[in-house]
Formats: C-alpha cells, structure tokens, sequence
C-alpha cells in the first residue's frame, strides 16, 4: 500500500470507533424503533408484527396530536428568545471580566453539576402554595392568599430558560471569546461610539455562537418531557409527553415510536431549514 493510500484512510480508522459507537448505540436503535412503528398494539398477547401505517396515519390526522406539536415547537421557539435575550449580556459580562473570567465560568458549570430534576423539582419549592415567594409575599401583607405560580405554560418556560440558559452562554461566551478586542478599539478610534462598534463589529462575529447556542436550545427545548411534566398543566404537555404515556404508561410501544419518529423527522426538518438559511456559513459569509 502506497504512502497516499495509508493517508487517506488514516482518518477514518481514526474514526472507526466513534463511528462503531454511533451505528451501535445510535443507528441500530433507531432502526429497531422505525420497525416498531408499523406494529400494531394487541390488546392481549404480544404485538401484532407487520407493517401497517395505522399508528402514522393516527398520529399524522389526529388535530390533538397535532395542536401538542405545535405547542411544543411554539415553547421551544419562546424559551429560545429569553435564552438568547437573557444569555447574550450574561456572555459578553463574562468575556470582558479581566480578573475573575475563571470563577464566572466555573459558576456557570455549577447548574450541571445538580440533578436536572432536581434543578426543575426546586421551582415546586420557590412558586408552590407554600413555597417561598408565595410566603414572602404574605408576609410582606401584599397578598392575603397564596398565589397559583404553577402548572402553567409560564412556569415551563420559566423551568426551560433556566434548564438551558448555560447552553446559550456557553456558547456565546465561546464566540465572543474569539474575537480580537482591538476590532472595537479600531472602530471606535474611526469615529464610532461604543454601542456602535458592539453593533456593527462585535455582534455580527459573535453571530455564529447565538445560532448554535439558538439551535442546542431550540432541539433540547422541544424534546424535553420532565419540566412540562412537573410543572406544567394537562393543558401545557409537550410531544415528549406523549412519548412517555405511550411508552410507560400504555405501554403502546408501537404508537411510542411512530411518536418519537415524527418528532425525530419534524426537529430535523427544521434543524436543516435553520442551516440552510441562518447556518453558521451563513452567517459568516462576507465577514472574512
């Protein structure tokens, strides 16, 4: 074998194994799911093998399937927003620290550090009839009664921004981190305020960590089913929702997986529609 030959396969046996892992743990599962989805539930014995489309023709016509989609897709793109509003000045605080960039950072870590249960469970306990606020409040006399904080679509937001807002600063922060300060001590030397120099300089390169960290929200965002189930309504259940009743509760494997597939196939539609028009070579373009 010649010098070029072993070149060129050089990286893919140094790929070999994360690419095993991935077609272990990954593709083959997924192909086991895609086959459940054409079963049939039986109401006694085993399920019914075969391929029929009844499960995907359900899930594809029944508008209450198709309202919790919508729902859910509508929470994620709103817990994005307060992500992107919220951890934008939190990253561009963290990038300018001179002294304590490292404790910021580790701060920042800490959240992941606990249970995400755990962290959603914790809002039971600052919003509930008798959590704290409710009891500041009526101690401070403002209110006479507590006050229903939770099982809203408010709460799970609330519960989603604070599950995946270290995402988004992470992200950003890692954008910003890479940009040269001196850009914006040229622009102002030529004449541009501060704020102008953050608009026309420092944000437009920082773009490509907003759209990933915009992204990674976004996906977790609408595949989650722990913060609508413990703070959320019936009213304010989420797709993954109905994967989780299916699967646990039912125990209608069948139905579980044509679910999770076209919840799978509607996240992927949308992750290519988001890379084709706002991809981080996008966004890029014409800055280099």
């Amino acid at each position: 074998m010649s010098v070029e030959a072993r070149e060129k396969r050089q990286p893919w046996i140094l790929l070999s194994p994360a690419l095993g892992a991935v077609l272990v743990l990954l593709l083959v599962p997924l192909m086991f799911i895609v086959v459940y989805s054409f079963w049939l539930r039986s109401a006694v014995g085993p399920d019914i093998q075969g391929f029929h489309i009844d499960n995907w023709q359900r899930a594809l016509t029944d508008p209450f399937y198709r309202y919790i989609l919508f729902n859910t897709l509508k929470i994620a793109a709103i817990t994005t927003f307060f992500c992107a509003a919220l951890g934008y000045p939190a990253a561009y605080f963290i990038t300018r620290s001179s002294g304590n960039k490292l404790i910021l950072l580790l701060l920042l870590m800490l959240p992941f550090w606990i249970s995400y249960i755990i962290r959603t469970m914790s809002w039971i306990n600052i919003l509930g009839s008798s959590g704290a606020l409710n009891t500041l409040l009526m101690t401070a006399g403002i209110t006479s009664s507590p006050i229903q904080m939770l099982y809203n679509e408010a709460t799970v937001i609330l519960g989603l921004v604070h599950f995946l807002l270290p995402f988004m600063v992470l992200n950003i922060y890692v954008s910003l981190d890479g940009i040269d300060t001196n850009l914006e001590a040229a622009a102002t030397s030529l004449g541009a305020t501060r704020w102008q120099a953050f608009l026309q300089v420092t944000l437009p390169l920082s773009l490509p960590g907003l759209a990933a960290g915009g992204l990674l929200c976004f996906v977790l965002g609408a595949g989650t089913y722990i913060t609508p189930l413990v703070l959320g309504g019936p009213r304010d259940a989420m797709f993954a929702n109905l994967v989780f009743e299916a699967i646990i509760t039912q125990l209608n494997w069948p139905m579980g997986s044509a679910l999770s597939l076209l919840l799978l196939v509607v996240l992927g539609a949308l992750v290519a529609v988001y890379n084709r028009f706002l991809g981080m070579s996008q966004l890029t373009k014409g800055l280099g």
